[in-house]
């Protein structure tokens, strides 16, 4: 009979078989109302499951992240319930967890509509209280294929089909209503409250835009009342400041149907892009990169040669040409060893930095496009490093303490840091990973900050570091990374003399700062809500005069500001004053100098920041010096006045 081992060391001993609720039962009758699953030798099984043998066992509540997954899953599986209530004609698809939630995918002949969304959720609430209890019953094969016959369920019957060697699958019963999954569930439908349903959406089965168009229902769940609150706030304020609104409000970009996936960049957006190019392009001068430029256009054979074909074709764009076969670069890697090759280096050239501003192009879903979040034209800050195995360290500390320099002078100071190791399936001897999992742990030691270990989640090529960081909202944005690749240099025949005389292949260090423009500058735009410091807006300053008397004045105001090197506008048109201040309130342009008869008489400007805050009059000399001085801090937190 069982002996259960706790995770404290206790051991509890039973006659009799035991379900995962007897021993929480056992334990305390909060614990048994708590208990949502129990993890057994590491598998996470329902509360109901019967413990047979001597096993370890740990408690899943809601206060686990094990739980809250488990009661979004489940919620996603009530989503059903309540739809099949309401149309009887729908088939039921997949749920599963999500970032912060759940969907299901739901075939039916029409798209819901927000209406559609509110009774959903409102019958979901009406089964909720009626606590009824969640069955879980393992059944052969033949009866479950029965069963969703007889309910003319068409995808759970492709889903078996697609197991043919599981002779037994988990049903899940919500009352009169039938669902198929490897579980676990919450025992009962009291677990899940605190949900909402955010959105509906269109989806292809199976991701694939050849198989036909489901209806997605996406929804939160929360253990408390209070974090799902403080979650849908979030949501709120992730909505107010969307890249996408933002974006068209101030005129920096757009999307249309002829270059799916490819940013259009106005004037003004283009002045930020370019703003953000010519920092990492002097950075990168100063910490000895030499900037190349390769082609856009590279023979397939290239990309047979590195790896890339075979991994990555779905996502190539190609084109035919002169009988050859061309890609439309989609990273920078190859080309660059390309430029490495071309003559043959010692080792006292390395370690030999070079960088380009890459544009590729990847093939990206319809459906998974998001803005400039997720494109298939792109620019990438890209860098190679070409070193000995001694020199990895050094280069990846040094590229750190850059890395962190740029974040800073971005706004963002809480980074995360994690390492990814060795995978199962990997290119290089042990040694070599040996090494380089050593130097990478040390330089992320050195630098005294907390940082997470990802076992066997590294590249089949070499290990690596991934940077990422929190926006405003909280939100984890992966940017950075270094990653040591010990195969694509000796793939494509890259070699150097070593200080004996031997031929050796050097090691390849891949490193991206911001990673994506396109990328970073949408999550820019989220996290300053398009309120940009005054370094990066592309509007500085607007002149705005009064009456049409000071239109010469604002002109050689103008003329001034931007023969210093700001970046000046000024508003001459016949509107009241009030107005010109609240249009460019609105486009966020950090400061207003307002002139009139005063200011001309005085040779002065009356200066405004965007978030109304009167600086009163000074001379032009004056602006300059604070207006340099707020450039000069960058994003850093001791945020400018113009905020």
């Amino acid at each position: 009979m069982p002996t259960i081992t706790l995770p404290d060391g206790s051991q509890r001993e039973y006659d009799v078989p035991v379900s995962i609720h007897d021993v929480a039962a056992d334990i305390g009758p909060g614990l048994a109302r708590a208990t949502i699953a129990g993890e057994v030798n590491g598998e996470l099984c329902d509360a109901s499951d019967l413990l047979k043998t001597d096993s370890k066992l740990r408690i899943i509540t809601n206060k686990d992240p094990e739980g809250i997954d488990i009661i979004r899953h489940s919620c996603a599986h009530l989503i059903g319930h309540a739809v099949k209530q309401l149309f009887p004609e729908a088939n039921m698809v997949i749920g599963p967890v999500i970032e912060n939630g759940f969907y299901y995918d739901i075939a039916i002949g029409k798209p819901f509509t927000e209406e559609d969304l509110k009774q959903i959720e409102e019958r979901m609430r009406r089964l909720i209280k009626q606590n009824y209890d969640v069955v879980k019953a393992m059944t052969p094969r033949e009866k479950v294929i029965e069963e969703f016959t007889t309910r003319g369920e068409e995808y759970k019957l492709k889903l078996v089909q697609e197991m043919p060697d599981e002779q037994t699958l988990g049903l899940y019963y919500h009352q009169e209503y039938l669902d198929m999954c490897r579980g676990p569930h919450v025992p009962n439908t009291c677990f899940l409250e605190h949900f909402k349903l955010t959105k509906v959406s269109g989806a292809y089965w199976r991701g694939d835009s050849n198989n036909e168009m489901l209806q997605r229902i996406y929804g939160t769940a929360w253990a408390s009342k209070k974090e799902l609150g403080n979650y849908l706030k979030q949501l709120e304020e992730a909505e107010k400041r969307d890249h996408r609104k933002i974006g068209k409000q101030l005129e920096l970009f757009h999307f249309q149907e002829e270059a799916p996936g490819m940013p259009f960049w106005h004037p003004k957006g283009w002045t930020l892009y370019q703003v953000i190019q010519n920092y990492i392009q002097q950075l990168q001068r100063d910490n000895n990169y030499q900037e190349i430029k390769t082609p856009q256009l590279v023979d397939y054979s290239l990309w047979e040669k590195s790896g890339h074909a075979s991994k990555f074709s779905d996502e190539m764009f190609s084109v035919k040409s002169d009988n050859r076969m061309y890609a439309i670069k989609p990273m920078n890697c190859p080309c660059h060893v390309q430029v490495f090759n071309q003559g043959l280096k010692s080792y006292r050239d390395l370690p030999l930095r070079i960088a380009e501003f890459g544009s590729c192009h990847r093939y990206e879903p319809s459906g998974s496009m998001h803005g400039l979040m997720r494109v298939r034209s792109f620019v990438q800050d890209d860098g190679h490093i070409f070193c000995t195995e001694s020199q990895i360290q050094s280069e990846v500390a040094d590229f750190m303490q850059l890395l962190f320099s740029v974040y800073r002078d971005f706004g963002f100071d809480d980074i995360i840091l994690r390492l990814s190791t060795r995978p199962e399936k990997r290119v290089g001897e042990d040694h070599l990973w040996d090494n380089a999992e050593l130097a990478l742990e040390q330089a992320l030691d050195a630098t005294g900050l907390e940082w997470q270990l990802q076992p066997g989640e590294g590249a089949f090529y070499g290990p690596k570091i991934e940077y990422s960081l929190k926006d405003c909202m909280g939100r984890v944005q992966q940017c950075g990374t270094i990653q040591v690749d010990f195969f694509l240099p000796k793939r494509l025949g890259a070699e150097y003399v070593s200080e004996d005389g031997t031929r050796k292949t050097p090691v390849m260090l891949h490193r991206a700062v911001l990673g994506s423009f396109e990328r970073f500058i949408g999550i820019l735009i989220e996290h300053y809500e398009g309120k940009f410091p005054v370094w990066l807006a592309p509007e500085q300053v607007v002149v705005l005069n009064i009456t049409g008397r000071q239109s010469v004045y604002c002109q050689n105001i103008e003329e001034s500001l931007k023969n210093k090197g700001f970046r000046a506008i000024s508003d001459l048109r016949n509107e009241k004053i009030g107005f010109k201040i609240r249009e460019h309130t609105i486009q966020k342009v950090p400061y207003l100098l307002v002139v009139g008869d005063k200011e001309v008489q005085t040779d002065t400007v009356a200066v405004r920041t965007r978030g109304g805050e009167d600086l009163g009059s000074m001379s032009l000399t004056d602006f300059c010096n604070h207006l340099r001085r707020d450039v000069s801090k960058r994003g850093r937190s001791d945020t400018s006045q113009a905020s």
